[in-house]
This record gives structure tokens, sequence and C-alpha cells, in this order.
């Protein structure tokens, strides 16, 4: 069975990730999303289980004393977390997941594991982070001051991550990503354990006639 990888995408409000995300699942098949629980409310647009499971705070304070979560992380006064089951659950499965988290569990998660793999996204100008969040049309004024306003303290973490992609062009952006993934999983380290089977049988010796 494959050694699953974890990748992390980290971004500031407004950068794409989620976009980013849905896209490189498409075309990376054995790469599975791990959804996070949340205590924030439900978007019109969003389906519950499908963009996160949207839990109050008493369950999600339970699932939090009963060790359930990775990591846990606070943004914007709402609680986020990722499923410890979850995770595993894929990796038994011979999957690598990919975690869309903000920045408090990207450190959770990587000090957990190891090797796991970080990208943070940027946008190309706080111009366009801003001009982003008017345009999804999900958040009020207020609610995206706030955002803007906290944007640069996320950003000021880039250098936590392995790599740093700016979401300018969106195509150019996944295939980098893509590109990421893909040499991630080629590493010798990740190899020498994939391909264990295959090197045993290379380099064994044997008589030849």
């Amino acid at each position: 069975m494959n050694q699953g990888i974890l990748f992390i995408i980290t971004a500031p409000s407004g950068a794409g990730k989620t976009t980013l995300v849905k896209e490189i699942l498409k075309r990376i098949p054995s790469l599975s999303v791990s959804v996070s629980y949340t205590t924030r409310p439900i978007r019109p647009s969003e389906i519950n289980g499908q963009n996160y499971h949207f839990v109050d705070e008493s369950t999600f304070q339970k699932m939090s004393s009963n060790k359930d979560f990775l990591e846990v992380a606070e943004v914007y006064g709402h609680k986020y977390g990722t499923s410890k089951s979850c995770v595993h659950k894929e990796f038994e499965q011979g999957n690598d997941v990919i975690l869309e988290i903000d920045w408090q569990g990207a450190e959770q998660v990587k000090s957990l594991f190891k090797k796991a793999c970080s990208i943070f996204i940027l946008p190309p100008s706080l111009k366009e982070l801003t001009d982003r969040l008017y345009k999804r049309q999900q958040d009020d004024s207020v609610t995206i001051e706030v955002r803007m306003a906290q944007a640069k303290e996320v950003i000021s973490h880039y250098t936590d991550a392995n790599y740093i992609v700016v979401n300018d062009i969106f195509d150019e952006t996944v295939e980098d990503i893509v590109a990421i993934i893909r040499s991630r999983k080629l590493q010798v380290q990740t190899q020498k354990l994939n391909l264990a089977n295959l090197m045993a049988d290379l380099t064994k010796e044997e008589q030849f006639t």
C-alpha cells in the first residue's frame, strides 16, 4: 500500500484556495480532501458535509474534548477543526489527503506530521483580494473590512510554508500546485516505501547464465 502524504493549503480569505482545491481534486484522483468542522453559519451557496460539517458550539466543544480533531483554530470568531478519523481513514485506503485550513491549524498539523507538505496561496495584490471578496458576494462590507484588516497578519505566515504560489492566472496556479504535489510524491523518501517490492526485485542478486 502507498504511503499517504498530507498536503496543506493555506491562504488569506478570498485568495481562491477553495476553488483551487476543487480543480486539483479533479486532476489527481488519488487525492482526497478532508472536510473540516466549523461553528460558522452556513452560507446560501454551501452544502453541509461538502463544504464543511456545520455544527453548533456545544457539539464542536464535545468533539474537541474527545480529541477528535487534528487541529483547531478560531478564525473571525468561529471555530474550525480537522477530523482525525477522516484523515486516517483516507490514509488507510492508500490516498493522499489535502487540508484547506488556516495558518494556525497548519502549524498544529505540521507539528504532528513532520513530512506534511504545506502550500501558501498569495493574491496578486491586496486590491485584487478586496475585489474578489466583494465579487463572491458571501459577506457584507463590514465582514470584508474585518477580513482585509487581518489579511496582512495571515500573509505574514507565508514563511512557514514549504511552497508559495501566487493565484493570479487560475489555470497556471492549478498547474503549479499539481506539479508540487506530483513532485512531492516522487521524492526518494516516499518512493522507497511505495516501490519497496520493485526495488527489492531490481537489486536482488541473481546468477545469470
